[in-house]
């Protein structure tokens, strides 16, 4: 490969690189998948991923490998969680405390864990929604840009149809929107935090399904949790986390 910027890159130059580096990694497996994604990047260059700092052409599309082979292989069903990094600031006990002065230090403590568990709970959130689509519109022709291996895209087809996801509605942030600017990229968010609604139907309809549902959803969600319990992460000192025997 020459030294050219990635945007000049030419396509089929891009792909032979990296399945020949994919297929060298142990933990990568060259498919169909990673190769649509690329291949769609370098159709719409702006589409290729952010990277602060990359020597060489060949360091970068190792890099977005990286990025894509490392959200798939940490993905729910397989993660496993690392713990908290942060501690509880004992002031929030006061402020609690103050506004609620009956509670005694357990009740606080209960409180104080809970929102922590919930915590944790809500950072997986995006991830398994994403490895349910993944699995769900593989069969529609959409493919998982694993690992933000998009720039600001979550899904797209070989045809070059571009899906952005969100678990909750709010408002877009400024750098989502801007990748859309003279493209037609579908846009979708799974529960509407003003009503309390699951917008399904809206998904089905963009993709020409009628299989999805918050429903089948919860059953996977059901069955990743319980396959894979370090999915996120239960404090030890957690009220609530089961005493080993």
């Amino acid at each position: 490969m020459s030294t050219k910027k990635i945007s000049d890159f030419d396509s089929k130059e891009i792909i032979s690189y990296a399945e020949r580096t994919a297929t060298n990694m142990t933990d990568m497996s060259w498919n169909d998948s990673v190769k649509i994604v690329l291949s769609v990047c370098c159709d719409s260059p702006t589409l290729f991923p952010e990277i602060k700092s990359w020597s060489s052409n060949e360091d970068y599309i190792t890099k977005c490998l990286k990025k894509y082979f490392g959200g798939y292989n940490n993905r729910p069903s397989k993660r496993t969680s690392k713990k908290i990094g942060t501690v509880s600031d004992k002031i929030i006990d006061t402020i609690i405390s103050v506004r609620l002065p009956t509670l005694s230090t357990d009740g606080i403590n209960h409180i104080k864990y809970a929102h922590r568990l919930s915590m944790s709970a809500e950072n997986i959130l995006g991830l398994l929604l994403e490895e349910y689509l993944a699995e769900k519109l593989s069969s529609y022709g959409w493919h998982c840009a694993w690992g933000t291996t998009m720039n600001k895209i979550d899904f797209c087809t070989e045809k070059g149809d571009l899906l952005q996801v969100k678990s909750g509605s709010g408002t877009e942030n400024s750098s989502s929107s801007t990748v859309r600017k003279g493209t037609t990229i579908k846009k979708w968010h799974r529960f509407n935090a003003k009503n309390g609604t699951h917008c399904w139907s809206k998904l089905n309809e963009l993709i020409g399904c009628s299989d999805l549902s918050e429903e089948d959803y919860a059953i996977f969600v059901i069955k990743t949790i319980a396959n894979n319990p370090p999915p996120f992460y239960v404090e030890n000192s957690n009220y609530w986390e089961p005493i080993q025997s």
